[in-house]
């Protein structure tokens, strides 16, 4: 129990037997205060401040962001556009970023986004700007955009929140 009790307090930045300086409450000298940052070693990303290029045969963020939010009964339910709604049940090609949602260089279920991360714990967008993707074969993890086509589900009512997935994905070699 007291080792327990240590990691929580450490994690929590509570030191014992240091003076209550030293033990992350305010006033504590600022070499103390000092914490490394854990996205210190995310490399800076070229698109971080403009969107993706379009890409012939590739269906766009915009065409994704046609959605809307809309009260149904006692709760939020999304709206989407026609463009969108048509794509349901059909095979599509994305392009975005992958945020992986397991340990590995290799992902078989991750997210797909808009924009690169800025973050390791933060989303870089809403429901509309990220595609949950599960893919046949392990997709290679890396900072680049990527291209993956498969089967494209509009989700309704999703318990997650997401509002969109894509099936049996595959990575499609992108023109440059």
């Amino acid at each position: 129990m007291k080792t327990i009790l240590g990691i929580l307090l450490l994690s929590l930045g509570i030191t014992i037997g240091l003076p209550a300086s030293a033990q992350g409450i305010p006033g504590q000298p600022k070499e103390l205060s000092k914490r490394p940052d854990p996205d210190a070693n995310l490399p800076p990303s070229p698109y971080a401040n403009k969107p993706l290029p379009e890409l012939k045969g590739v269906v766009s963020w915009k065409t994704l962001a046609d959605v809307k939010t809309v009260k149904q009964k006692d709760r939020f339910v999304p709206e989407f556009g026609k463009e969108v709604a048509g794509l349901d049940k059909k095979e599509v090609r994305l392009q975005g970023f992958m945020m992986p949602l397991d340990m590995g260089d290799r992902q078989t279920r991750f997210l797909l986004a808009m924009l690169p991360p800025s973050c390791s714990f933060c989303l870089p967008g809403g429901p509309e700007q990220m595609v949950e993707v599960q893919a046949k074969t392990p997709v290679k993890y890396g900072f680049e955009p990527i291209v993956i086509s498969g089967r494209f589900a509009v989700l309704k009512d999703d318990a997650m929140g997401l509002y969109y997935r894509l099936t049996d994905a595959v990575t499609v070699a992108t023109p440059r």
